[in-house]
């Protein structure tokens, strides 16, 4: 079957792609902005990818079209789709119906972490030797000897055994990214409602798409809607003392719950008032170093413990780890090797991924465009790069960030950083600028951050400016005009 998809270059869209090439079926896709690294690992795969939205590219007609949740009616090739009868489908039904239906399926839902979270799950499983599917919202590090994993992990999906190889009368494995995203222009419940998994982790819960979600209680009612799918055989996993899930499950919850937390930490949201869940929780991280670098996961049933000695840092990716060796937990999997599998996972890229060094000045990308996962991501490179100046350029780019919804809490989310610099776009709705400069003046113990409006101008500003020995953080969930290799030429140049 000729599959045809509209937006082959999201990170969602772009793994279906390779499910679908993996399928047996022949896969075309067109989109508006192509950029690493989903374009690359299509390309490399032997995905055809067209530039724009056109007609054409829907001539001769393929079988099926894939449609991504970026198309809106009033697009020439959308009102040609309809027009003509093509058949078409969203893509979280496509996968639904195509690779889930038979599979376990381990979905990871949560504003923030989700990435980085399923991809620890899905390399903890192949680690242990399960052959599961996977489709991830990024592509992965592989830093591994292993063969089997290095083709396994070398793209953002996998589509894995159906049975397990051990006994065919037991179902496969599917680990999925959930994303609350709308999943059609023809379907605007949240992706994740068509996945039917089994084990959910939910990992935290905060406002967010505000272009599609009134407030947040909009979104939980979608996270409710996953939930009444989970059946009672199977689990719920999520962070103790969270109150978005916990008024959540209010809602009605059928399903057993494990709650994990990670000890001598501050609490980001307001602790729970009926009870102290965090004292309660059935998994627990102990950290051994401040970066989270190390680390003891103890299971409260039984007291299995097994300790993470890992590359990652920040207490975000400890919670994200916890919660994915809970998973593990439940299919099968120890707690000592789910924590020698973390040992050796390398990352993800666009995850405080280090791309290069200038003259001993470290440039990191990353992908955080929400307050909460600026701060938390700069709390991580403060800690792991103690001794070096830090540097964050962030992009508002996330269509929330456009719309200035989180524009009173941007300032703090950035003053662990000990420069900011803040790209102010074309067309912004808001005054960024005026935002940081009210900030600037209110607080005392903000940082040096300013606002520059080109790409040209922030690049300048870092050559003049930084030293050796400082770390400069890139974030933005787009290319950002590709900032990152410009700016590392300049300063190997300088």
């Amino acid at each position: 079957m000729h599959i045809h998809i509209l937006g082959i270059c999201g990170t969602f869209m772009g793994s279906l792609a390779l499910l679908a090439r993996a399928l047996g079926h022949t896969v075309t896709g067109s989109d508006a902005n192509v950029y690493p690294p989903m374009s690359t690992q299509l390309e490399n795969a032997g995905v055809t990818i067209e530039s724009g939205y056109l007609i054409e590219h829907l001539q001769p007609a393929p079988d099926l079209v894939v449609v991504g949740n970026a198309m809106k009616r009033g697009m020439d090739v959308i009102e040609y789709m309809l027009d003509t009868g093509l058949r078409y489908t969203s893509g979280p039904q496509f996968l639904s119906e195509q690779v889930l239906q038979s599979r376990h399926v381990i979905a990871v839902a949560g504003t923030h972490g989700k990435t980085t979270t399923t991809t620890m799950l899905a390399w903890i499983l192949h680690y242990a030797g399960i052959d599961t599917g996977f489709l991830i919202g990024g592509v992965p590090l592989v830093d591994t000897p292993d063969a089997h994993l290095q083709q396994v992990f070398a793209h953002s999906s996998y589509l894995g055994a159906e049975n397990d190889s051990d006994n065919s009368s037991q179902t496969g494995y599917f680990v999925i990214e959930a994303d609350e995203y709308d999943s059609a222009f023809f379907d605007k419940r949240s992706k994740f409602v068509h996945y039917r998994p089994r084990t959910a982790i939910l990992n935290n819960l905060e406002f967010d798409h505000a272009d599609i979600f009134a407030d947040l209680n909009a979104i939980q009612t979608q996270f409710h809607h996953m939930v009444r799918m989970i059946p009672s055989t199977g689990k719920i996993i999520m962070p103790a003392a969270t109150i978005s899930l916990e008024d959540t499950l209010k809602k009605g919850v059928w399903t057993p719950i494990w709650r994990t937390s990670v000890l001598d930490t501050i609490v980001t949201e307001e602790p729970a008032k009926e009870t102290n869940l965090n004292n309660n929780s059935d998994w627990q991280a102990e950290l051994i170093s401040q970066d989270g670098g190390q680390f003891k996961i103890i299971f409260t049933d039984n007291n299995e413990t097994a300790i993470v000695d890992w590359s990652m840092s920040g207490i975000h990716n400890v919670n994200n780890a916890l919660v994915a060796v809970a998973a593990a937990y439940d299919v099968g999997v120890s707690v000592a090797t789910a924590c020698a599998a973390l040992s050796a996972f390398a990352g993800i890229k666009r995850r405080m991924e280090l791309i290069g060094d200038a003259h001993d000045i470290l440039v990191f990308d990353d992908f955080a465009h929400h307050p909460t996962a600026i701060a938390t991501t700069l709390d991580g490179a403060k800690k792991k790069l103690a001794g070096r100046r830090i540097w964050a350029i962030i992009e508002p780019r996330s269509n929330t960030m456009k719309m200035g919804i989180h524009q009173d809490s941007l300032a703090e989310s950035a003053t662990l950083a000990d420069h900011t610099i803040w790209y102010e776009p074309t067309g912004l709705e808001w005054g960024l600028k005026e935002v940081i400069e009210k900030a600037n003046t209110a607080q005392d113990n903000i940082n040096d951050q300013q606002v520059l409006a080109s790409i040209d101008a922030i690049i300048e500003h870092i050559v003049v400016h930084a030293q050796a020995g400082d770390a400069i953080v890139i974030m933005s969930n787009g290319g950002f005009e590709g900032i990152h290799q410009r700016l590392l030429t300049s300063l190997r140049q300088r």
